[in-house]
């Protein structure tokens, strides 16, 4: 199974500094970002420090996760390392973490791209035979479609080029609702709460969310024609993604405040042309970044089977068409976006994201010995990860218990 969650991103001559931006900005931008004024106003204004520090300990375990891999030239993938840390036990609960996370993003993009559709076209319906799908679950249809021919590339090298898509889509949303607020008539007026405790774990986890890149992060690394620069990349990576969540997020509370919906998108009036290009631009996102979340988890598949069908490009493309097909029927069942990415980001991205990096990095490289600024940065990173991955899980289940 070596080739589990390994993602060749480019062919074997590397990518350029430009390409792994692009992949790098692409993994972590996008599918969190409309999410990010109701986090602030479940938080408060003062939860924006807590989006700022979120923001450098992930940058760090970003790091820390090329460090582990610079530990043994043999080590290609973030399942190489936890094999190398923890022995193989710990390989098989890593791959079961990171393709569960993927796999939860990815069914999250169809949840958004069939809201921000039906937010376009109430009046929408499929009538198949005697069967007639309404509002939006015929989107979830319509969606699965939509994306479909992406999954027929399994070159991620070419995928880079849908990567940049996708980063100039969040970049555009991020323009028109600012065009919404400034001359759209909403203006910048909502003032919010200071702090809410109450709902600190759920923005917590949706801004937590918005950083959940790691299970691509070595992939990213190997595919590099310079792996010098990678530290170049991801900060370049983390900056662009910061500055664009902060401003988000500052932006949609204040034009809505307490009002603001779960996705900005539903709030933004359809008679604006500004507000249509952001509703519009969003349905992008999830064509450029769903092909890119579920490859790792095909790999991991493919990594699974017989050597003589490995290398199928048929046996390839059944696997993509079969986790279209399953991401969609929990698309279709499960509507509650917020909360799936509350989950998404409390449970998986904090091990990922988090936990993991920093133990790995302790057990190779052995500064839990030496007990210094090292040890107490991870150690004070791991209790914190944990801290709010139990507070944002129990938050984000009793939420979905209420809304069942």
């Amino acid at each position: 199974m070596a080739n589990e969650l390994r993602t060749p991103l480019t062919q074997s001559k590397g990518s350029s500094f430009l390409k792994a931006c692009f992949n790098g900005t692409n993994a972590f931008l996008g599918a969190g970002l409309v999410t990010l004024p109701y986090a602030l106003s479940r938080g408060g204004w003062l939860s924006l420090v807590l989006l700022f520090l979120i923001s450098i300990i992930t940058f760090y375990t970003a790091i820390l996760l090329k460090k582990c891999m610079d530990s043994d030239p043999s080590i290609t993938s973030y399942l190489d390392i936890a094999e190398r840390a923890f022995g193989k036990t710990a390989r098989i609960i890593v791959l079961i973490i990171l393709s569960t996370e993927l796999y939860l993003v990815a069914v999250g993009l169809i949840i958004l791209e069939s809201d921000s559709l039906y937010k376009l076209f109430p009046k929408f319906r499929i009538k198949l035979g005697s069967l007639l799908i309404c509002g939006r679950q015929s989107f979830v249809l319509v969606t699965a479609l939509i994306i479909l021919p992406t999954m027929l590339i399994t070159e991620m090298s070419i995928l880079s080029y849908v990567s940049a898509t996708g980063v100039f889509c969040c970049l555009i949303i991020v323009g028109s609702i600012v065009c919404v607020g400034a001359f759209g008539g909403v203006g910048f007026h909502a003032s919010g709460d200071l702090l809410n405790v109450g709902g600190l774990p759920t923005a917590v986890s949706l801004y937590i969310f918005c950083f959940a890149g790691h299970a691509i992060t070595p992939s990213i690394y190997i595919s590099m024609r310079d792996k010098n620069q990678f530290s170049k990349v991801v900060f370049f990576s983390f900056l662009l993604v910061t500055i664009t969540c902060m401003v988000t997020a500052v932006t949609g509370y204040l034009m809505y405040g307490d009002g603001v919906e779960l996705q900005i998108t539903l709030n933004l009036p359809t008679t604006e042309v500004s507000a249509r290009v952001a509703i519009y631009t969003i349905l992008l996102i999830p064509i450029a970044k769903y092909a890119l979340m579920v490859t790792p988890v095909a790999n991991a598949i493919e990594g699974g089977l017989p050597e003589d069908y490995k290398n199928w490009r048929s046996v390839k493309l059944l696997i993509r068409m079969a986790l279209l097909v399953s991401s969609t029927v929990v698309a279709y069942v499960f509507p509650y976006y917020e909360t799936l990415m509350a989950i998404v980001g409390s449970l998986f991205t904090v091990s990922v994201s988090f936990i993991l990096p920093c133990m790995c990095y302790l057990k190779l490289s052995a500064c839990y010995r030496s007990g210094n600024y090292k040890l107490l940065g991870s150690v004070g990173i791991i209790a914190f990860g944990t801290l709010v991955g139990v507070l944002g899980t129990y938050s984000s289940i009793v939420e979905l218990v209420q809304e069942y």
